[in-house]
């Protein structure tokens, strides 16, 4: 399967796929949070836009397109390439100088970098239909209050990864019991008991739990009982860098 990327201007982000390094993530003791594998599988799933160009945006509160200032972090940059203030109502708008084209039925998602954080401005995410659109989209965020936020070079704007919507319309949620399941309800029921046995020995400071320090079943793709999982699992997941033609 292929996903197209046509240039359609000449200064453009790095178009990468995503990492799961977080700085929030490092900070945290022992680094415990690359310990979440949805965390880290939702971090690499897609592909990240990183800036050309750092600035900082200024808005004042205002509804208006130009109540938000951007100002380049080098004097000589073009901004009209990277960044602008559009819709007004606080909206950032990011240029992505790409077309992107997908096979029939897949649509484009575009958001932040999952499980980024940013004070005082938050990305919108949005669903394109790239397999017929003719022409770029864009990468919006909003301010959360007055203020001014900072861009640096490099910095992630835009993830996106693919997804079916025709697929996710014939999903039919069901909503039922666990006791309508007794080999679920008992494997579930196992997980519940190891996982608060394992609990009570941490904070007993038991020595043989404080050196395991974590439960890994979901991370090894194992069933409470120790039985690996009948599908396929992965906890790494490394996907193609865009090939220049």
């Amino acid at each position: 399967m292929r996903l197209d990327v046509y240039k359609v201007q000449h200064i453009l982000p790095d178009l990468v796929p995503g990492s799961v390094r977080r700085e929030w993530m490092d900070e945290i003791h022992d680094r415990h949070a690359y310990r979440c594998l949805p965390l880290n599988m939702a971090n690499v799933t897609g592909w990240d836009m990183r800036l050309s160009h750092g600035f900082d945006a200024h808005w004042n509160g205002g509804n208006k397109a130009s109540d938000i200032t951007i100002t380049p972090h080098e004097a000589d940059a073009p901004m009209e390439y990277v960044a602008s203030s559009h819709f007004a109502f606080g909206i950032l708008t990011f240029h992505t100088g790409f077309l992107f084209r997908t096979p029939q039925g897949w649509a484009t998602w575009a958001m932040a970098s999952p499980n980024t954080l940013k004070d005082g401005i938050d990305a919108l995410s949005g669903l394109i239909e790239t397999d017929w659109l003719p022409y770029p989209f864009t990468m919006n965020w909003k301010f959360t209050r007055p203020g001014t936020v900072s861009f640096k070079k490099g910095e992630p704007f835009c993830f996106i990864t693919l997804v079916r919507p025709s697929v996710l319309e014939r999903i039919e949620p069901k909503m039922m019991s666990i006791d309508d399941n007794e080999k679920l309800k008992a494997e579930y029921e196992e997980w519940r008991d190891a996982r608060a046995s394992f609990n009570t020995r941490i904070e007993a400071k038991d020595p043989e739990a404080i050196r395991e320090a974590w439960q890994k079943f979901y991370m090894k793709g194992k069933r409470p009982s120790g039985k690996d999982a009948e599908v396929t699992h992965t906890n790494r997941r490394r996907l193609n860098t865009p090939k220049q033609s």
